[in-house]
């Protein structure tokens, strides 16, 4: 059936055209050839157009607009889930805006859990704990450190600061810095010169005839 459709092709091809089977159809194939050249050219035209169209920005990003100094409960508010507020994070205490990289530091990017918060520890770690997500950096390794001052370097050269992070007060008493230490002085100081505290109240306490026995 198919060869006898064929033959009959084949037949019909020089009555209607003139032309033989094989150049008709070569001239089908050439033409298939321009027509998915040229489109191909204007279909590439069109995408890249509307590449260009999609990557700008239909309004420019806000400047940025400097806090000043904020407590580390405020700076949460700029995490990224509000898209009226920028997009913010904390470096050794420093607060940068990072809106610009939303797709790095904003919802759903790679490191959307680093914004709002001074992540000092874990961009030294190079961690994604949330123990590690704090800007406290005591008992680093000099590697971590050196690793955490190229993070500084990199946001101090691309992001522009806005503000710090307010330092938090002991609230336990707890002598710290050069207080500590000259209060452990403080301490041990009777201990040299004299007998010690402790040392009274046991003798206080002694019974008087094991006092009298001990002077016999």
């Amino acid at each position: 059936m198919a060869l006898e459709l064929w033959e009959t092709l084949k037949e019909a091809i020089p009555v209607y055209t003139g032309l033989s089977p094989a150049t008709f159809f070569t001239v089908i194939a050439l033409f298939f050839a321009v027509y998915y050249v040229i489109s191909g050219l204007f279909g590439s035209s069109d995408h890249h157009q509307r590449s260009r169209e999609y990557e700008q920005p239909s309004q420019p990003p806000p400047p940025p607009v400097q806090l000043g100094e904020i407590s580390e409960d405020d700076l949460k508010q700029y995490d990224g889930s509000d898209p009226e507020k920028p997009l913010l994070m904390a470096i050794k205490g420093q607060i940068y805006d990072v809106s610009q990289s939303r797709m790095f530091y904003g919802p759903g990017g790679p490191y959307a859990l680093f914004a709002g918060k001074d992540a000092s520890r874990a961009l030294a770690k190079m961690s994604f704990e949330e123990k590690d997500l704090t800007g406290d950096i005591t008992g680093l390794g000099p590697f971590e450190l050196e690793a955490l001052q190229d993070w500084e370097f990199k946001f101090m050269s691309k992001y522009v600061k806005v503000g710090t992070v307010k330092s938090v007060p002991v609230t336990d008493g707890a002598p710290t810095g050069e207080h500590a230490e000259s209060t452990d002085r403080d301490v041990a100081k009777p201990a040299e010169d004299g007998p010690s505290e402790s040392a009274a109240v046991i003798t206080e306490e002694t019974p008087a005839a094991e006092a009298d026995a001990a002077k016999e």
